[in-house]
């Protein structure tokens, strides 16, 4: 009788062997062949293979390799961002050497043009001309930007955009570019106005203000004094108040009394529409005398306005009817300020720029034709890109950096405007910075979204969700910046109106923490240092008072004993049954 087995073998045994227990080991039978050593170019294998045609990715991969160019990972290459840093901003010498630089190439700065035609040229070749010098236009700003280093707005560039409004140049007798008031200068393109001329010298041009409810009347008479000497038409226009009918009237003695009471007393509110502050009895803005009028203009005001700017016996491109041409870039008003006039939803509004896609003709009357051209973003020249997020050139929703534009943002801005419109405690400088500073990103959105409950999953506040909340903000009027004509101090022009104080709760032990800035100063050093320790000796466990042993009233025993003399007065053994 054989030996028997053993039956205690481990399942991790049992499966090695049903895995490898059927391989033999083979001798060493490596000099049965010859070893490819791989040392010389392999010309059966796919490095001979003809490329015809390859993609773009593919032929710049190509190049680099021909070139001997080398690739390295980015993830590794950290860049630290320091916040305390105004990021995305300028210098003074840094602004002043761009502005010089904006005003040498300024007339570099061109629309492009509809090549001539006439009846005689096809359709297809008058697409290719159009294709042909709008790809040269293209090529000219793209010299400009990397030859020179200058920063462009990111203009239209689908071709089509630009054939809506060579279209309604054509048909209109009149082109108004609806500006934004605040920052006229930024939204007014030149070149059109010569383009205007250029297309007919019986055209004319008229620039229309709009949102001039947040200007002041001495403001409005500034601007109106800068465009007289550019010899340009201008009326000042708010779509808003035009909707409501708003726009009261009021005689020049009371208004003068009513702003002597605003200017000792000062406003309630923080911002103020300026509905109406002055009115001049002799001032006729329907007739149009060569000289622009500071007025707030109402409905029937710029429609006798579009009446009155050429003469009856005027040529026209419809006869018997003046047409009005609206451009402008998106999200300036251009369809609001449609729907003031004719009183009716007759255009779809949206707050994200490029609503309008189509140009479309409207009677106001027999005599009066509006044309609305698509919003188009003509090439102009700015500082940086955080001032064309502060402008709403760029959507605030479709920003990828928050802090430049944040930062643009509390330079505009007083702080003591932001505390008191927010209602929130910005931290002051530390020692040793520049008291006068404006507040970084960091310090303006961590107050905002502790105040607002703006969190994050970790417990931080949730500073891209605020600064999108800040932005709409100064876009919607909230937070007001106007910026001043060329020639006259900022600071004299935009001043910061007198507010009531509000009432700033009182935050919480870890609302300060969170807010404070992470970084020991000199005073924190100093009473760390200075700080009295408390001395004072004390024992473990429960000590058994006698009750006859009570100590008098204020030593260090008497305050830690109850009136009966117990060491556990929570407990009541009398009540028990």
């Amino acid at each position: 009788m054989g030996k028997k087995k053993q039956s205690g073998d481990s399942l991790g045994r049992s499966l090695i062997k049903d895995r490898f227990g059927s391989r033999h080991k083979s001798g060493n039978r490596s000099m049965l062949h010859t070893s490819e050593l791989n040392d010389g170019y392999e010309w059966g294998r796919l490095n001979l293979q003809s490329v015809t045609e390859e993609s773009s990715f593919q032929e710049f991969l190509s190049t680099a390799e021909l070139a001997g160019t080398e690739f390295q990972a980015e993830k590794l290459n950290i860049k630290f961002v320091n916040p305390a840093v105004g990021l995305g901003l300028l210098s003074a010498d840094e602004k002043k050497n761009v502005e010089k630089k904006h005003s040498e190439f300024k007339n570099l700065l061109k629309i492009p043009r509809r090549p001539a035609w006439d009846k005689g040229i096809s359709a297809d070749e008058l697409q290719l001309r159009e294709k042909n010098q709008f790809l040269e236009w293209r090529r000219g700003l793209a010299t400009l930007q990397d030859e020179e280093g200058l920063l462009l707005t990111p203009y239209e560039k689908n071709l089509d955009f630009w054939r809506q409004l060579w279209r309604v140049v054509e048909r209109s007798d009149i082109v108004a570019q609806i500006l934004d008031a605040r920052n006229p200068l930024l939204f007014r393109c030149e070149d059109l106005e010569h383009y205007v001329k250029e297309v007919g010298r019986e055209k004319q041009n008229l620039l229309i203000l709009n949102k001039a409810d947040f200007l002041t009347y001495a403001q409005r008479r500034t601007w109106a004094k800068h465009f007289d000497a550019c010899q340009l038409t201008v009326a000042f226009f708010s779509a808003t108040l035009a909707a409501d009918d708003s726009i009261p009237e009021q005689p020049e003695d009371e208004q003068s009394e009513e702003e002597e009471e605003q200017e000792e007393e000062g406003n309630d509110s923080e911002y103020e529409t300026e509905e109406e502050e002055e009115v001049v009895g002799d001032e006729d803005v329907s007739v149009f005398n060569g000289k622009n009028s500071a007025k707030l203009l109402g409905r029937e005001e710029l429609i006798a306005l579009f009446k009155s700017l050429l003469p009856k016996d005027h040529p026209r491109v419809m006869k018997g009817v003046t047409t009005v041409g609206l451009v402008g870039y998106p999200n300036v008003g251009k369809s609001s300020t449609i729907n003031a006039i004719l009183k009716d939803k007759k255009v779809s509004v949206s707050a994200t720029p490029g609503k309008t896609k189509h140009f479309q003709t409207l009677y106001v009357d027999e005599h009066l034709l509006l044309c609305d051209c698509p919003g188009l973003v003509m090439p102009s020249f700015v500082t940086t890109k955080a001032d064309m997020v502060v402008n709403g050139i760029l959507p605030v929703d479709q920003m990828k950096d928050h802090v430049p534009p944040v930062n643009l943002l509390a330079t505009l801005i007083p702080r003591e405007v932001l505390q008191a419109h927010y209602s929130i405690m910005i931290p002051r400088p530390m020692e040793g910075e520049d008291p006068d500073r404006p507040p970084t990103a960091e310090e303006l959105l961590n107050a905002y979204g502790y105040s607002r409950g703006f969190m994050t999953q970790n417990g931080q506040p949730d500073n891209p969700r605020s600064a999108r909340y800040v932005l709409k903000d100064l876009l919607c009027g909230r937070l007001l910046y106007c910026q001043a004509p060329p020639g006259v101090p900022q600071s004299s022009y935009h001043t910061v109106p007198i507010t009531r104080p509000r009432h700033v709760p009182q935050p919480t032990p870890a609302a300060v923490r969170a807010a404070a800035v992470n970084k020991v100063s000199g005073d924190d050093l100093d009473q760390m240092f200075f700080k009295k320790a408390s001395l004072g000796a004390h024992s473990m466990g429960v000590q058994r008072i006698a009750s006859g042993s009570i100590s008098q009233p204020g030593s260090v025993s008497g305050s830690t004993v109850t009136l009966n003399g117990e060491d556990k007065p929570w407990k009541n053994h009398k009540e028990k049954r």
